[in-house]
């Protein structure tokens, strides 16, 4: 089926139009389900999982290898996926420079793998911040522990905001800055267009952590002024098992690879290989194929959205959350990070009372309110706001004032319960 092409003339979503292309919602003689939880795993519209199957029916056969019909039409829809992902977030050279892996995790672990192999030196220096994602910190303290880099970190205030303060001291001497775009927490919308120019200023390259960032807000790669791109499927409304890097070509040229085996080589030899050219000399073996044609199709319903009226649809919604927030909890429910809905993701992590956020989770899941309750694999940051955990509600193209309305009404069950 094709991704849905009728777009609208004003600046808002038709959520109700945008739910009926979502099977899970079709929920006969249940609650009324709120799902809430898009910033761990977005759901899925029919156009995707029609556009796969339609592919395993119809196509499936293992790309790049085959020269008979069906290889050769599942290697073109595999790269026509490739192009319309590099198109979605401004590659300059979409058919060379996206990398399809397993998740957004996978992809910063390439690059930190690949650095390490062969553009790192010990001593060298990176610069992270104290917002990030176990999955832009864990991997560099991995290339910490491997050959001594020195990694250093970017501040940030009460109120979520990075403290540029000191920066270009930070970035003086440094190889590499590796930075989220949209807190997965705090909702932060950093400066990256700025801290960009500046790491460059200074000799740095900047790889982005688009996960929270990519499926909400249109991007383009150019103006963000990045060098590299790391982002996964199942946050906008494609399947598990596909991320996505995108990185600049003369930078992968390189890069050396980070798997080994079929398909990323040119020759091999007892004694050496040779690897293939980009993007394939980073993708090893069989690679997610039904997963890069849903994600493919994923965001072509994306586009016909509009993404400028996908971050105004979240924009409107996080300013009517936080008011309601306020007019029903008062202080007694506090929002992690920035107040202002211009500044932020709609990514709510929040506190209420003294309840643990595993048990506002429960309670909220008995009246179908699905919310994230834990560290949100950011235990650096949990530490800094000297909590444990939050409870997190994030919200979609599927998402509107009833969903909020029911997150309330279901916090409200939890003050009557815990007293």
């Amino acid at each position: 089926m094709e991704a849905m092409t009728t777009q609208d003339t004003t600046d808002t979503l038709d959520v109700a139009r945008i739910r009926a292309d979502f099977p899970i919602f079709d929920r006969h003689g249940e609650k009324p389900l709120h799902f809430l939880d898009s910033a761990a795993s977005s759901q899925r519209p029919i156009q995707v999982l029609a556009m796969m199957d339609e592919y395993y029916e119809t196509t499936h056969a293992n790309v790049h290898r085959g020269v008979y019909g069906l290889a050769e039409r599942a290697t073109e829809q595999y790269e026509d996926s490739r192009v319309a992902v590099g198109a979605f977030v401004g590659a300059p050279d979409p058919s060379r420079e996206i990398i399809f892996t397993k998740n957004a995790t996978e992809s910063l672990n390439l690059v930190s793998n690949s650095f390490a192999r062969g553009l790192f030196a010990p001593g060298d220096k990176v610069v992270l911040t104290k917002m990030e994602h176990h999955a832009n910190l864990v991997p560099w303290l991995m290339v910490k522990d491997q050959m001594g880099i020195e990694i250093v970190y970017i501040d940030h205030d009460a109120d979520g905001y990075l403290d540029l303060d000191g920066l270009d001291a930070k970035l003086d001497g440094a190889k590499l800055v590796s930075l989220t775009l949209c807190s997965n927490v705090l909702g932060t919308l950093n400066p990256v267009k700025e801290i960009a120019a500046r790491a460059h200023d200074a000799g740095a390259l900047v790889v982005a952590d688009g996960a929270q960032y990519v499926p909400h807000i249109a991007t383009d790669v150019q103006d963000l002024g990045i060098d590299m791109l790391a982002f996964t499927g199942h946050k906008m409304l494609g399947p598990t098992g596909i991320g996505v890097l995108w990185a600049k070509a003369e930078l992968l040229e390189r890069m050396p690879p980070f798997l080994g085996g079929g398909d990323m080589i040119l020759d091999v030899r007892l004694d050496g290989y040779t690897p293939n050219e980009i993007p394939y000399k980073f993708e090893a073996g069989t690679p997610p194929i039904a997963e890069a044609i849903g994600l493919g199709a994923a965001v072509k319903y994306l586009s016909a959205l509009g993404m400028d009226k996908v971050r105004a649809h979240e924009i409107a919604l996080s300013e009517y959350a936080f008011r309601r927030f306020e007019e029903e909890f008062g202080r007694d429910l506090v929002v992690h990070g920035p107040k202002n809905p211009l500044d932020r993701g709609g990514v709510l992590s929040f506190a209420y009372r003294n309840v643990h956020p595993h048990d506002i989770s429960q309670v909220l899941d008995q009246f179908g309110v699905c919310v994230r309750a834990g560290h949100h694999c950011a235990k650096p940051l949990m530490r800094t706001l000297g909590v444990a955990a939050t409870a997190r509600a994030s919200l979609y193209i599927y998402n509107d004032e009833s969903d909020v309305e029911g997150l309330i009404e279901a916090i409200a069950a939890t003050r009557s319960f815990f007293g």
